[in-house]
């Protein structure tokens, strides 16, 4: 065996080691139930730490910079805990959340009629097909 192939047979080795490391959560229900001991942020990226748990077990989290997708998505996902805590939070949500759906449904209308208006010329079909769309949910 090569000096390189040593050396990334070591390292595999290595790595299967730590990704099996005794305590570290390999899922969330192994830290239902327990408590955060300690969050200690790691030197070389602070944007990441180790989360130690009072069973001893640890995960490896990073800092909730998180997209608003999986943040809005989590947030929903544990209203019926937050919401009795953060009421005034969540007034505050909904209101915003609703204007932003408005916003959404008028932003469509427009890209729709806009698409209309600048294909009418090209498509001359696209008249006539729009009035039998319009008499079909007419009738």
């Amino acid at each position: 065996m090569s000096s390189n192939e040593a050396k990334w047979k070591a390292n595999q080795d290595k790595v299967a080691f730590l990704q099996q490391f005794p305590g570290l959560v390999q899922t969330w229900e192994e830290a239902i139930g327990q408590t955060v001991e300690s969050v200690i942020p790691l030197e070389s990226n602070s944007t990441i730490a180790v989360i130690v748990l009072s069973n001893g077990h640890f995960t490896i989290a990073h800092a909730p910079e998180i997209e608003p997708k999986y943040l809005r998505e989590s947030i929903e996902t544990a209203r019926p805990t937050l919401e009795p805590i953060h009421p005034d939070a969540f007034v505050q949500y909904d209101v915003l959340a609703k204007r932003d759906q408005e916003a959404t449904r008028m932003a469509r209308l427009e890209n729709i009629l806009g698409a209309i208006h600048n294909n009418v010329e090209e498509i001359p079909e696209l008249k006539d097909r729009l009035r039998s769309l319009v008499k079909e949910w007419n009738s």
